[in-house]
């Protein structure tokens, strides 16, 4: 036997069902699932962010979700750290880890590593929320596009946490985001790694993307969005960020149906399936499987590969 523990990596974009191929693995395997999304990581914001419900999970256990309060920052090196430590616990306990993946940063940070970025810079940071306040919501981003094209791209106007960073770190390392990432990194070791990806039809991925936004309205989405609201969480608080929860919020304070937001919701949606897509396409030995996660052929097909792995 193979001295190596053994990790399976299920990625894909937003909708393409990860989840459910996920579950189906572990079930299979013994194994218990870690989920690699960055707003999953937030406490109370459940509908939007798609978490698997415990009744939906099919008594497997759904590994680093809820771990912060929403006005809580996290990184994806505390992420890369709290994943270490629950993979050192399924070692012990001989669990097979299956990594649901649709945040590519952090399984970036997970199995490559973090470089040695410079440290947080207050001042500098509220010099450029300053300027965002007086030139509009996008000066940002239009800023970082001239200081770092790469980052700009990857990186969505909507999230300005992000757009900060980056400026921050092109600005006080002297090289852009891309370069400081590349080097000074520690990998992951001791694992033998599959890499499985979904890669439904582009119009059949929207068509599910649609149909998902308007299940999670019939699931109450917008009433969880009036309650965290009622319940005092800053505005400001990173997940109102999120897709959807902004643009459900601005509706709910106008006074609207918010059933308006659908479109622009649907939009936003099939635009970050974009950018997950063109990121994870630049991962390295996946396994590319062109469906999603709960069709039986896919299925098969990401079975037989995990076997392919033991």
């Amino acid at each position: 036997m193979s001295e190596l523990a053994r990790l399976v990596v299920v990625l894909g974009p937003t909708a393409s069902g990860k989840s459910a191929l996920g579950i189906r693995l572990a079930r299979q395997f013994g194994g218990e699932i870690l989920v690699c999304d960055s707003t999953q990581v937030y406490r109370h914001f459940d509908i939007g962010t798609a978490k698997v419900r415990p009744a939906e999970q099919c008594g497997i256990p759904h590994h680093l979700v809820d771990l912060v309060e929403p006005h809580e920052l996290f990184t994806a090196g505390q992420y890369r750290q709290r994943a270490l430590e629950v993979l050192e616990g399924l070692r012990e306990r001989r669990k097979l880890p299956i990594l649901t993946a649709g945040t590519g940063l952090y399984l970036r940070a997970l199995l490559e590593g973090l470089a040695d970025a410079p440290t947080r810079s207050e001042e500098l940071r509220e010099r450029l929320r300053g300027r965002a306040r007086r030139k509009g919501a996008t000066y940002l981003h239009r800023l970082l596009s001239r200081l770092d094209p790469e980052s700009s791209h990857r990186i969505s106007p909507r999230d300005t946490q992000k757009v900060i960073r980056a400026i921050e770190i092109r600005l006080l390392a002297g090289k852009p985001v891309g370069d400081v990432h590349r080097s000074g990194r520690t990998a992951l070791e001791g694992y033998k790694i599959t890499k499985i990806g979904l890669l439904p039809p582009r119009a059949e991925l929207y068509a599910r993307i649609h149909a998902r936004v308007n299940a999670m309205m019939r699931a109450g989405w917008a009433g969880e969005v009036k309650r965290l609201v009622e319940q005092g969480i800053a505005l400001e608080a990173k997940p109102f960020g999120f897709i959807g929860y902004g643009e459900l919020r601005r509706q709910i304070e106008a006074g609207n149906n918010p059933e308006e937001a659908i479109p622009a919701i649907e939009q936003a949606t099939r635009r970050f399936a974009k950018r997950q897509i063109t990121w994870f396409r630049k991962e390295p030995s996946v396994a590319w499987l062109a469906g999603f996660g709960d069709d039986p052929d896919i299925t098969a097909a990401a079975l037989e590969l995990a076997h392919a792995s033991e």
